[in-house]
């Protein structure tokens, strides 16, 4: 592991130092040296080719400071974190940094903070939050003008649009976002936007059968009275904030009714699985147009995605029952379902 490490900081270390070097050469014909204050000229991200000015920086990239005055630096800090330099990177006139990937993003002072023995410096430099986290949101069959929860991470100053359609913003943090579904959203995807980059979401807005309530429930229930239908299981969920438990018997199984929906302009059924046992022998048989198709699929006790091809259940056009069968075989399992429904063509 040590030496994939090496074998790639090799490339930066190479280039950290030809860089300096260079510098190094400039700081010798320059006579005034490092007396004076330190001056910050320009930040430039550490790239082959041409050193370009940026005034935005990526956590975990390295970053060559640039102008005078800087031999003397004793710290480094980028919106007030203190960030760790090598001393034997730092010339008069550069300083070669790695940004440190904990670097505060959100609510920060947006200054990079230089430290020397000949006085202390501020300069205007931003740091980027990754990309953003888009976990899922809520409704997923959300209508025009209802309040639609987006979860994940990373939401700084976001921007959401659904499809093309900028949606507006109700509140945000940097966890969960708030906004409202614009008009003519179905099946169309929802991305969310910061400085550093767009995230879409998988599923199509209207393409949910289960996004914590049943969509278009037209009844379910278990074959035996005694095992467990909860359609609001909340203490391991996936999508939004409730998933459902099934605790089947030893190849009991349960059936669920929808409202006949057109399915015509989607290519597959979703779900995402987890078996609560840790046995690998786990599965459970998708059962599709009344006992014509049986698809078994095995589970593991982590959240799985499973999407099953119409092309392997008759190309269906319209869809109202679903049939689930625990198939085990080692006397019954607790299975978990969320975020399921269909994926466009």
């Amino acid at each position: 592991m040590k030496n994939i490490k090496i074998k790639y900081l090799l490339p930066f270390i190479t280039m950290a130092f030809m860089v300096l070097s260079v510098f190094s050469s400039c700081d010798n014909d320059d006579s005034s040296g490092s007396s004076g204050a330190p001056v910050i000229t320009s930040i430039s991200k550490s790239v082959e080719g041409d050193l370009v000015p940026v005034t935005i920086g990526d956590p975990k990239n390295y970053y060559i400071i640039q102008g005078k005055g800087l031999a003397g630096v004793t710290k480094i800090y980028f919106n007030d974190f203190d960030t760790y330099f090598n001393p034997t990177l730092v010339t008069d006139t550069a300083i070669f940094v790695l940004i440190d990937e904990k670097t505060p993003y959100a609510d920060a002072s947006n200054k990079l903070k230089l430290v020397t023995n000949q006085g202390t410096i501020l300069y205007d430099f931003v740091i980027a939050p990754p990309t953003p986290k888009f976990n899922s949101f809520n409704s997923i069959n959300a209508a025009e003008g209802d309040i639609v929860t987006i979860y994940g991470d990373y939401f700084l100053d976001p921007v959401v649009k659904v499809g093309t359609t900028q949606a507006e913003v109700v509140s945000s943090t940097l966890t969960e976002i708030k906004f409202k579904m614009p008009a003519n959203a179905t099946d169309k995807y929802v991305s969310v936007t910061n400085i550093s980059g767009t995230t879409t979401s998988e599923e199509a807005v209207g393409s949910a059968l289960y996004d914590d309530v049943i969509q278009g429930d037209a009844g379910h229930w278990m074959w035996n009275g005694d095992d467990v239908f909860d359609t609001n299981f909340k203490d391991d969920v996936v999508q939004g904030q409730a998933a459902i438990k099934f605790v089947f018997g030893g190849w009991n199984g349960a059936d669920m009714k929808f409202n006949s929906r057109d399915v015509s302009k989607y290519k597959a059924f979703r779900v995402k699985v987890k078996s609560v046992s840790t046995k690998t022998d786990a599965s459970v048989i998708f059962v599709f147009g009344g006992w014509a198709y049986q698809i078994k699929k095995t589970l593991t006790n982590k959240w799985t995605t499973i999407e099953i091809p119409f092309s392997e259940i008759g190309n269906p056009t319209t869809f109202d029952q679903l049939t689930l069968q625990e198939s085990g075989n080692f006397g019954g399992n607790t299975i978990l379902m969320d975020d399921m429904g269909f994926v466009l063509k």
